[in-house]
């Protein structure tokens, strides 16, 4: 065992908190001083992230990271789970994929699993003063319990004080936490130190009785009441939380649809774009929300021919193609960069059984999905052109497995570009790219969207907001919602 002492946050279920609060609460105590690092053993997100050594580990760990002022460390996340299908899912170990697997095939590793996150664990442990653990889902699944190396196993392993919390939006949080707490083994209860409540909208006075029939139930303490807020914007790794909502397309706005995929990936990509103050960007769930665009996305896919069938089936590649020919800026990421081409060929049957399939044909491009999974960090600088009026330093991930190349003329964004990360089609209205964290680059969001304001009419801007400190900004304040309103006092007396 390492020497740092453990904080770990569990959940009644998914989806409670638990990433935002582990996110605060590293914030919280790095400025006091405090080294602090996150810490999941096993995490199940299509959104991830490349780190400087080549290792892929989910966002949510990153976000984390970037919280406590640290480079993510693909020892925050050991084991990363990435569902293609309703039973598969890709298992990254370490920051590399080792296999396809179902889940029952999955928990036949439970016991090498468990020596890996361990491992990982005592390795992050040995260089920080604290670690802070999430959980995941709920401890409380009594047919996974024997199993279950991310919860109640870890805790005991690495000594944590655990925290669980309930989601009282989704109402019934007294019943989920003392349902929680009664099913949990009773060898592991003494590890639980108190609860929190979260998402609390209302007078809290209202809640106070309830709370103090609970603690006399558990003979546990609510440490805190977290408020519902809507102005603090933070990473999610978990699609069902993306805005699926309508929106209302000023005269001076630029409007962006982002296809909402089945197996959407990195859907964080975008997330810069939607923060400037002339763009309204949303995620379509059918065709026809995108004739109002002035833009089309096709987002990044963790199963691409299978998506691409969807796309098709559902009468998106027509309408597509339909805003293509009116002028529309169709912008393709990853898997949809790959969806833009001729063909897409999956020879080995790495992301589904379908061998082949035809692509919108919008760029002339044949991709091969192959064994080997690209997991690299890059820097490049962009080629003067019409969208990119001067060269831009920029900087990203790739994470793929196929292989793409020109069946006819593009043209190249990049300076240097060998293998075609970003290109646009000879009539400047179809752009494809492999890059991950394109929008985070102030200068060349920027470029892009005034290529935007051109087509549209509108008047270009020099500059936009600054995406790192708005960053930081989040960290301060979700910071400063947990400190307000958590017992930061008593926790630290467990760590001392």
């Amino acid at each position: 065992m390492g020497k740092a002492k453990s904080i770990m946050i569990q959940g009644t279920g998914s989806g409670v908190g638990k990433s935002i609060i582990v996110a605060g609460l590293c914030r919280i105590f790095k400025d006091i001083g405090i080294k602090v690092a996150p810490f999941k053993a096993q995490n199940m997100a299509l959104n991830s992230f490349v780190t400087k050594n080549g290792f892929e580990m989910g966002r949510a760990q990153v976000f984390q990271a970037l919280a406590s002022g640290l480079e993510p460390d693909v020892r925050m996340n050991p084991i990363l789970l990435k569902p293609s299908a309703d039973n598969l899912s890709q298992i990254i170990v370490m920051g590399k994929p080792k296999a396809n697997s179902n889940a029952y095939n999955y928990y036949k590793m439970f016991n090498e699993n468990l020596k890996i996150v361990r491992d990982a664990y005592d390795s992050l442990a040995n260089d920080f003063d604290l670690i802070i653990i999430e959980g995941a889902g709920s401890p409380a699944e009594i047919n996974l319990q024997s199993r279950d190396l991310v919860n109640m196993m870890m805790a005991e392993y690495a000594e944590a004080s655990v925290i669980i919390v309930g989601d009282i939006d989704r109402g019934g949080v007294f019943a989920w936490m003392k349902g929680t707490f009664d099913l949990i083994q009773h060898k592991y209860k003494p590890l639980i130190k108190g609860f929190i409540i979260n998402k609390f909208r209302g007078d809290i006075e209202l809640l106070k009785p309830g709370i103090k029939s609970f603690e006399d139930m558990v003979k546990k303490p609510v440490l805190g009441v977290i408020p519902y807020f809507r102005d603090i914007i933070v990473d999610e790794e978990d699609s069902v939380f993306l805005s699926k909502n309508s929106f209302s397309k000023g005269s001076n706005q630029i409007v962006i649809g982002v296809i909402y995929l089945p197996h959407i990936s990195n859907f964080t990509d975008f997330t810069p774009l939607s923060l400037e103050p002339d763009i309204s960007l949303f995620y379509a769930q059918s065709p026809e929300e995108l004739l109002n665009c002035d833009c089309v996305i096709i987002p990044g896919s963790k199963s691409t021919i299978s998506d691409a069938i969807y796309l098709k089936k559902k009468g998106w590649f027509d309408i597509i193609r339909y805003l293509y020919k009116k002028g529309l800026t169709i912008v393709g990421v990853c898997g949809g960069y790959q969806m833009l081409g001729e063909k897409i060929f999956d020879p080995y049957g790495i992301e589904s059984d379908i061998k082949s399939m035809d692509g919108l044909r919008l760029l002339p491009l044949i991709t091969w999905i192959e064994k080997e999974k690209i997991l690299t960090r890059i820097k490049f600088y962009t080629k003067k052109s019409e969208i990119f009026p001067k060269k831009i330093m920029g900087k990203g991930y790739e994470i793929h497995m196929g292989k793409t190349i020109a069946n006819g003329d593009i043209l190249p964004l990049l300076d240097d570009d060998q293998i075609m990360r970003l290109i646009v089609s000879t009539d400047l209205k179809v752009i494809g790219t492999y890059i991950h964290g394109l929008f985070d680059e102030d200068e060349l969001r920027c470029a892009f969207i005034n290529w935007l304001r051109k087509k549209k009419g509108l008047e270009l801007k020099e500059k936009g907001i600054s995406f790192f400190s708005f960053k930081e900004e989040q960290f301060i304040k979700l910071a400063k919602i947990i400190k307000d309103n958590l017992d930061i006092k008593r926790i630290y007396e467990w760590i001392s």
